[in-house]
């Protein structure tokens, strides 16, 4: 079935200024001298569309005024169509702050209508635009139902219905003409439609029947799609100075939809992002201060990544002002598809597990959230090493089995902690008797060289432990008495469970 989704921003040349999450404000936006758009604010204060320059400062002297700016609305346009590639790779521009989304082979995965257009709408919240949405089964009608804010018309049947209804003036070729059609009692689309074709078409043109016709699918309609770029970079212009880190985070989720809505079109994952928070420039310049995600697991989705930059925002403190946002996605890969499988895991999947890691990560600090990385090495202080989550561990070279067959355990001490000696006995707590054949390790001759005896042992409690005597060099020296052999010192390395 094809359905297409209309998407009308009616406040556009307001919002591009102030989005809708930035809090309200007194503020207007002008076009040749005449109020074009109002707040919510100014409207209470009596404020209304077409109203003069002076007549609104009249009424509101604290107004802030605010010139339209094209540019800025085609680019704010241009990055709500960006975001909806998430949803479907159809997207189209259309008249008068409006877009238009085939999601007909989207209904399935989506959830059905309901559910997209709940989701889309959420979309166009977080892009802090208002929306007027409408459903129908041809492009021109949903762009017609949208503009009227008519509502969801899923069958051609009720779309026909509620177009027949809709004013004269919502089709852009009938604007010329209203006063002809109201001299001839012709108010709305649907008596539009019964005058004759040829007498119409020569008082108003062919344009006018060509609209009509694509809004009642008669005819064909050609569309050109909008095409993500090949590479992602996209920047939120603030509505203010923002000197607060964790007030950024509205921001960040703007930027981070449009790059959704890239990845899902080019059908990628990111690994690597970058956040600039941009600063004053002029005088008193700063260089932006950088935010950099490395993730474990590559996303295309927006969620994990909100999570994160929310911890990282939290724990930032910032050194000045900021008035600009910029993303960019640093490293991408293709995109893997989930595979569901018939009996999932009940501790979650692996993606999971590293999303919690780096969420963790993100919240304490990467220096406080770390993993192994073992080394081949048989001295054990060297054989493994704590490096961030981040950081992408060597391969480990592969070592004889009988190294990894030997007894080790649970817990390393930091250091070696040297052992109280009774009765010619290591102490610990108690004297420890030896359990185990000593496993002599010697090696390091090309840095740090050591020879010991390694054997488990086990104390008074039933607890057993790593312990290890040092090797005395042949004609060593050192005990109290001059002349004797130095007595084997003894060091506590290790603990089992």
């Amino acid at each position: 079935m094809r359905l297409w989704i209309g998407l009308h921003l009616p406040q556009l040349p307001l919002e591009v200024f102030s989005p809708n999450w930035s809090g309200e404000h007194c503020s207007v936006v002008l076009e040749q001298e005449r109020v074009l758009a109002v707040s919510a604010v100014a409207y209470a204060a009596g404020i209304r569309p077409g109203m003069r320059r002076g007549g609104a400062l009249m009424l509101a002297p604290q107004l802030r005024l605010l010139e339209r700016a094209p540019e800025r609305e085609a680019e704010a346009l241009q990055a709500v169509a960006l975001a909806m590639l998430q949803y479907t790779p159809l997207v189209a521009a259309a008249e008068e702050a409006a877009l238009l989304i085939d999601i007909g082979a989207s209904l399935r995965l989506f959830g059905g209508i309901r559910a997209l257009c709940g989701r889309v709408a959420a979309s166009m919240n977080t892009l802090g635009f208002s929306l007027q949405l409408s459903c129908a089964p041809t492009a021109r009608g949903a762009w017609l139902l949208e503009q009227a804010g008519a509502g969801r018309a899923l069958t051609v049947e009720t779309m026909v219905r509620r177009l027949d209804r809709l004013p004269a003036g919502f089709l852009p070729p009938a604007r010329p003409y209203l006063d002809w059609f109201d001299g001839i009692a012709c108010r709305s689309l649907g008596e539009i439609g019964r005058l004759p074709r040829p007498g119409l078409q020569r008082r108003c043109g062919r344009a006018l029947l060509d609209m009509l016709d694509a809004a009642h699918g008669r005819k064909p309609e050609l569309f050109d799609w909008i095409q993500a770029p090949a590479s992602f970079r996209a920047r939120l212009e603030l509505f203010d100075r923002v000197e607060q880190a964790d007030a950024l985070l509205a921001g960040a989720r703007h930027l981070l939809q449009q790059m959704t809505g890239w990845l899902s079109a080019r059908q990628l994952a990111v690994e690597r992002i970058s956040l600039l928070l941009e600063h004053e420039r002029g005088r008193v310049a700063r260089a932006p201060t950088v935010l950099e995600l490395l993730l474990a697991e590559p996303v295309w989705r927006d969620d994990h990544l909100v999570r994160l930059l929310k911890e990282r925002l939290a724990r930032l403190v910032l050194d000045a002002p900021v008035i600009g946002l910029s993303l960019e996605a640093l490293q991408v890969q293709p995109m893997v598809a989930p595979s569901a499988s018939l009996f999932p895991e009940p501790g979650g999947a692996p993606e999971d597990r590293r999303r919690l890691f780096e969420l963790l990560a993100a919240r304490l600090g990467p220096e406080n959230v770390l993993q192994a990385a073992p080394l081949a090495d048989y001295r054990p202080e060297l054989a493994n090493a704590w490096v961030p989550l981040q950081q992408r561990r060597a391969p480990v070279p592969q070592m004889p089995p009988a190294g990894w067959s030997l007894p080790r355990p649970a817990w390393m001490l930091a250091a070696p902690l040297a052992l109280l000696m009774r009765e010619h006995r290591p102490f610990y707590g108690s004297p420890l008797t030896m359990v185990s054949s000593p496993e002599r390790i010697e090696a390091g001759w090309w840095s740090t060289a050591l020879s010991r005896d390694y054997f488990i042992a086990e104390g008074r409690d039933h607890a057993y432990y790593w312990v290890y005597r040092e090797r005395i060099a042949a004609g060593g020296q050192g005990s109290a008495r001059h002349g004797e052999p130095a007595e084997p010192r003894w060091y506590l390395h290790g603990l089992f469970g």
